[in-house]
């Protein structure tokens, strides 16, 4: 539309985006997830893959994690969609291409993408531009988060029905909030149909870190703070899962990086495993 600002999407997103790629392009198979059309959408330069946070060796723990998570969030869609839950969102949407890679899933769907108003514009254009069809289940949510308008209010306006469950889901996002607002997140997500799921990522304080993820968590940092988007909030496990509980939940798990790497890297020959810096809360209504 001609009224909309288009922006880029922030470094984070782009960088997301680009290891899921990195993972097909330096990883043997089995690949964990097969995600390319981040990087069509992204459209680097041709010398991407020299970029610093993109060497092979020193990011292959987060290059892991990052598609560890997706390859979860993707069975969970599946194993939902199975038992009748039909709507599905994504809170910071950022470059995810679900809806693109796996059209056969996600048609069963309602699929809600929230995130900035600037950056929902950015990506429709690309996914025109690129010729995907941006189809009728497939809801683009702009929230205009720093002008502190409701992403629930939005949503509800996109077309959700609160009245049905739903699968919700926040990855990469928790660090970069206060844990205020992270509380008031889970409020509002308990408050949704029973039987509606969240999956959303947390980061662990250093000391719960294993010794060998250490270093590059705090290069993470680092690199979070200099480009403007420092990470402001870590949680233990339990403390994620006392603010789930208290924002009403009725049910609450930790699932930590270690089981994913279980789940989706046992069985590798080259050594690749998600870094133990970050935890997943599932819970549900």
């Amino acid at each position: 539309m001609a009224h909309e600002q288009i922006e880029a999407p922030d470094n984070t997103a782009v960088r997301t985006a680009l290891w899921r790629a990195l993972h097909l392009h330096v990883d043997p198979p089995p690949h964990v997830v097969e995600d390319e059309i981040g990087l069509q959408l992204v459209a680097p330069s041709d010398d991407w893959r020299d970029r610093p946070d993109m060497d092979p060796q020193a990011t292959s723990g987060f290059r892991a994690a990052i598609v560890a998570r997706a390859r979860f969030i993707e069975d969970l869609i599946a194993e939902q969609a199975d038992r009748g839950v039909t709507q599905y969102v994504v809170l910071g949407a950022g470059l995810d291409t679900f809806a693109q890679r796996k059209p056969e899933l996600a048609s069963r769907l309602r699929i809600f993408e929230v995130d900035q108003p600037g950056t929902q514009a950015w990506k429709r254009h690309r996914l025109v531009e690129l010729g995907y069809d941006i189809p009728d289940w497939l809801h683009l949510v702009p929230v205009d988060f720093e002008a502190g308008a409701s992403w629930s209010e939005q949503l509800f306006d996109a077309g959700f029905d609160p009245g049905r469950p739903a699968v919700i889901v926040s990855t990469g996002v928790t660090m970069y909030l206060t844990k205020d607002a992270t509380a008031a997140t889970l409020r509002q997500i308990a408050g949704l149909a029973p039987s509606s799921t969240l999956a959303m990522t947390f980061l662990l304080p250093t000391e719960l870190v294993d010794e060998a993820d250490r270093r590059g968590l705090r290069a993470s940092e680092e690199g979070a703070r200099a480009s403007g988007t420092p990470f402001i909030s870590f949680y233990t496990p339990q403390e994620m899962l006392a603010l789930a509980r208290e924002a009403g939940f009725k049910d609450a798990r930790h699932v930590p990086g270690a089981a994913l790497a279980e789940r989706y890297f046992a069985d590798r020959s080259d050594g690749l495993r998600p870094s133990s810096g970050e935890s997943l809360l599932l819970a549900t209504t």
